[in-house]
């Protein structure tokens, strides 16, 4: 056995002596230290067979070889670096061009939405936010839609299963009693978020989707109040003369209710399936807010009132970038996105 592990040193360190290039280092490398094939690896094993009175001798031995046979790889190694192309150099060519990352970017719906913040501060408004999770009594009660009321069924929604009534919020509106319970009135306030609804899927609907909520409550609001801010988001969100149209619409939260309505960007009002072949979009509910819910706020109707709306800002997107179906801003498909 020892001379067997003596023979193999000599063998490996001529072997070595001969290397000529990188690919010849990594066959002998491979032919002693492969683990299953290896012949010093083969050796070291033979070693663990012999009897206990030798094996300490023939281990040290063994190991002794190794370590040699590793000092002599490694010194070549450094040797044929010098001359063999294929070996890699540790070497930087300033002169290239680096290589620029790829940037993200905000969503569509959120750079929207950040413009229309801005346009609200501007006149005044504050933003707000509220739970996503919400109380039946803050989402339906509040805004005058008691549980016998057939408004639910319009914003028929997700329950979650709890001690207390918990539903995927239907619209923004439940922060209003929210706000007006926090800061009194005046206020004025817009609430951008997300919303849920069950609802049966196509281009212009989708379960998840974003509204942005606007409440103005003071001394003598006027309906005349609610046109001029409206009009002063569609011709700031848009940079452009926009056709509304502003007809009579039902909503227990606000009396009077009306439905405004935009000219459809998509075909210019001709008729598509965006605008269900209407030539028009509905955009914003909107209304004077009905005592009830200011009651509910602990506000004084009798000295308060004021006008509450709900943009769609997931349609205003689509609107804005002309896009045709409404599942493509949920959908995470990075060839649509890319182009915002």
């Amino acid at each position: 056995m020892e001379l067997n592990i003596k023979k193999i040193k000599e063998q490996a360190l001529k072997e070595i002596e001969e290397i000529k290039n990188s690919q010849d280092w990594e066959d002998i490398r491979n032919k002693y230290f492969s683990r299953k094939s290896g012949e010093l690896s083969k050796l070291l094993k033979d070693v663990k067979e012999v009897s206990s009175d030798l094996k300490p001798k023939l281990g040290a031995l063994a190991n002794e070889i190794k370590s040699d046979i590793t000092n002599a790889l490694d010194k070549k190694k450094s040797e044929i670096s010098q001359d063999d192309p294929k070996v890699e150099k540790d070497f930087i060519d300033v002169t290239l061009e680096v290589e620029k990352y790829k940037l993200g970017h905000l969503h569509p719906v959120t750079q929207v939405q950040t413009e229309l913040e801005e346009i609200f501060k501007s006149l005044g408004f504050v933003i707000l936010d509220g739970p996503e999770i919400e109380s039946d009594y803050y989402n339906f009660e509040t805004l005058n839609i008691p549980d016998w009321h057939p408004a639910r069924d319009m914003q028929d929604t997700f329950f979650i299963e709890a001690k207390d009534k918990l539903v995927l919020r239907t619209h923004t509106s439940p922060v209003q009693v929210r706000a007006m319970q926090k800061y009194g009135a005046p206020l004025r306030c817009v609430v951008p978020g997300r919303v849920f609804r069950n609802e049966a899927t196509d281009a212009s609907h989708d379960h998840t989707f974003y509204q942005l909520e606007g409440l103005m409550i003071g001394e003598n609001i006027s309906i005349t109040n609610l046109v001029a801010v409206m009009k002063e988001l569609l011709s700031g969100i848009f940079k452009r003369e926009v056709t509304v149209r502003l007809r009579p619409g039902y909503f227990p939260f606000v009396e009077p209710g009306f439905e405004l309505d935009i000219k459809c960007l998509i075909c210019a009002g001709k008729g598509c399936s965006v605008c269900k072949q209407t030539g028009w979009l509905e955009l914003l509910p909107c209304g004077m807010v009905h005592p009830n819910v200011l009651k509910y706020s602990g506000i004084d109707s009798k000295k308060y009132n004021g006008f509450a709306f709900g943009l769609g800002l997931t349609r205003l997107v689509m609107m804005k970038y002309g896009i045709d179906d409404i599942r493509l801003l949920q959908s995470g498909d990075m060839r649509f996105l890319n182009q915002f």
